[in-house]
């Protein structure tokens, strides 16, 4: 195997490139524009601006910024949670515990807004055993109710699932 390795990030604005030869040579480095309709073409874009064939690599280590900025700049999908009844809030009271976590000022406001944060009766321990089986007719109605509010991605975390 080649001793060849790239890492790759992925972020809005571009593709950062780093390949290494583990020879002790210097590293070659390669920025492009990204490709948003197509990730992969801003990558092979990056990897051709330093001469190394895809042959030649033993590693890619693949990176991106591109989700955690649509989340800082809340670019997503109109989401919607189902949790285990009883922690609907656990998210959003964990932040109030700190108004200033780590020194910072602001306000916080949930991903998720509280309308859209649904429970359904169920609940397994810290060892998987389960203590109370879903409610699999309630998870079903969260579900439509969800559809109804206009939800078009759903997030599913249920306490030690």
């Amino acid at each position: 195997m080649s001793a060849k390795v790239i890492g790759v990030d992925v972020g809005g604005t571009f593709t950062d490139l780093i390949l290494t030869d583990g020879d002790g040579s210097a590293p070659r480095i390669a920025k492009v524009p990204t490709t948003a309709d197509n990730q992969a073409f801003g990558v092979l874009a990056a990897i051709a601006e330093t001469g190394v064939g895809l042959d030649e690599v033993g590693v890619i280590v693949h990176g991106t910024t591109t989700t955690t900025n649509a989340l800082l700049e809340r670019k997503i999908s109109r989401c919607g949670l189902i949790t285990t009844k009883g922690f609907r809030d656990v998210l959003e009271l964990g932040r109030r515990t700190r108004p200033q976590p780590y020194g910072l000022i602001g306000r916080f406001e949930p991903l998720v807004p509280r309308e859209r944060r649904l429970e359904v009766t169920e609940r397994i321990d810290a060892d998987g055993a389960v203590l109370r089986p879903l409610d699999e007719a309630g998870c079903r109605a969260a579900v439509r109710q969800l559809l109804d509010l206009g939800v078009e991605s759903l997030i599913i975390h249920f306490l030690h699932a």
